[in-house]
């Protein structure tokens, strides 16, 4: 039977077109990729979103509400004029003395607050400027912890891609060796098919891995605002010595100062004990008083005097909303009570997950990888000598792209756990 070759290579090649076209954002020329490190990128992160989010979060307009608080009220003008007496409109003549016989009254009132309701106006307005903060750095933080596993999963997967092309390189050398061999009657075409079923297999990968890479591209440019074709290159590599140089007491206490969920919980508490002290300030009636003056209708043609008035808090003394203030106290105080449970879990959770990674990443694990690499190049010029066979070859081959996925995937983990540590306590402990 003659053994039609066109066809198998006909599909090489269509995979190769496949895993290029998907692959094609990663392998850009040299002006359209921007090469950035990770303090560049989280720069361009801040000045690209920080004046949008304060926007959304009305920072500012909290912010003018405290101006806003610390306003008196305006005195108000009550004037009371004669327009029509003794059949005349607008009265003004004189007497016989030549005064003013017309009646006019002039009155300026000023609302004075009283129980301190206007400084506690301004305590609310201030713990609101806090709690919109907080809720910045919140989102802020989270879309930092975002871009940081975007960057160093890229840096991962270029290295990885890196690797299946330096593999699949090695195995189009030795793919053209065995096909020249095939041609010649030296080798059985079943050993061929073999090579060449890995050298698909390998474009594959490359084809998958050019689509994660793009998915990961479109987040990180999404954060930085970013809408052109520029390729973003993560310059900084993975580490691989992080250690832990604080415990998990000190972790915690960090989290407790800085993590922006937890601050906010405890905000909120603060800000219902205000609200629960300015209900109560309303309990008070505010006085109004100022100065009058009444011309031709009084006992005395030129009288002035000091109006005083306030509500008689009888029957509303704001029993209803001082009732409601207090129990929102309670309802907030469980909230910050999870809030705290849930920190002090998520520091654990993220602690132990870097101790896991740390002993994972051991000297003796680095170095067996590094010699499974070693071995690589030796075991391919082995099997072009004929020192091995082709199902040792392949077994090694499938053995040592899987330890070095392994490696990549180890580093990238201990990377993450890493940055998810430093997220829970909310400050960057582990460099």
């Amino acid at each position: 039977m003659k053994y039609n070759t066109h066809q198998p290579v006909l599909y090489r090649i269509f995979l190769m077109f496949v895993a290029t076209l998907f692959f094609s954002n990663v392998t850009r020329a040299q002006t359209d990729t921007l090469e950035l490190k990770l303090a560049q990128a989280e720069k361009l992160f801040l000045d690209s979103n920080l004046y949008l989010l304060a926007s959304h979060y009305n920072v500012d307009v909290n912010k003018a509400y405290i101006k806003q608080a610390k306003l008196w009220d305006n005195p108000v003008l009550i004037t009371d004029q004669s327009i029509y007496a003794n059949g005349h409109v607008l009265e003004h003549g004189k007497d016989e003395n030549g005064q003013p016989t017309g009646q006019f009254f002039i009155q300026v009132q000023q609302l004075i607050k009283t129980a301190g309701k206007r400084r506690k106006l301004i305590d609310l307005a201030t713990t609101n400027v806090k709690i919109s903060e907080l809720q910045l750095q919140q989102v802020m933080l989270n879309l930092r912890y975002q871009l940081r596993q975007d960057y160093y999963t890229i840096a991962v997967a270029l290295h990885n891609n890196e690797l299946y092309q330096s593999q699949l390189e090695q195995l189009n050398h030795l793919q053209n060796a065995m096909k020249a061999q095939l041609d010649a009657g030296n080798i059985a075409l079943k050993d061929y098919l073999r090579i060449q079923a890995l050298v698909i297999s390998l474009q594959q990968d490359i084809a998958d891995l050019g689509r994660s890479i793009i998915d990961a591209e479109s987040d990180l440019k999404t954060l930085l605002h970013f809408n052109d074709n520029q390729f973003i290159k993560p310059l900084e590599k993975i580490q691989t010595d992080i250690t832990l140089t604080v415990n998990k007491d000190v972790v915690f206490d960090s989290a407790k100062q800085n993590n922006p969920n937890y601050l906010l919980q405890q905000t909120q508490v603060l800000y219902q004990k205000q609200n629960l002290a300015y209900q109560k300030a309303l309990r008070s009636p505010d006085v109004t008083l100022g100065p009058e003056y009444d011309h031709n209708s009084n006992y005395a043609p030129y009288y002035v005097g000091l109006t005083v008035s306030l509500p008689l808090p009888l029957l509303n003394k704001n029993q209803g909303n001082i009732a409601a203030a207090g129990y929102s106290i309670k309802q907030q105080q469980a909230l910050a009570t999870q809030a705290e449970t849930e920190l002090k879990n998520n520091v654990d959770n993220a602690y132990q997950k870097l101790v896991l990674s740390i002993n994972q990443s051991s000297a003796t694990q680095n170095q067996f990888y590094e010699s499974y690499g070693n071995i690589f190049n030796k075991m391919m010029e082995s099997y072009r000598q004929k020192q091995v066979s082709l199902l040792e070859f392949l077994d090694f081959f499938d053995a040592y792209k899987e330890a070095e996925l392994r490696l990549q995937q180890q580093h990238l983990n201990l990377q993450l756990a890493k940055e998810e540590l430093n997220y829970q306590a909310g400050a960057d402990l582990i460099k």
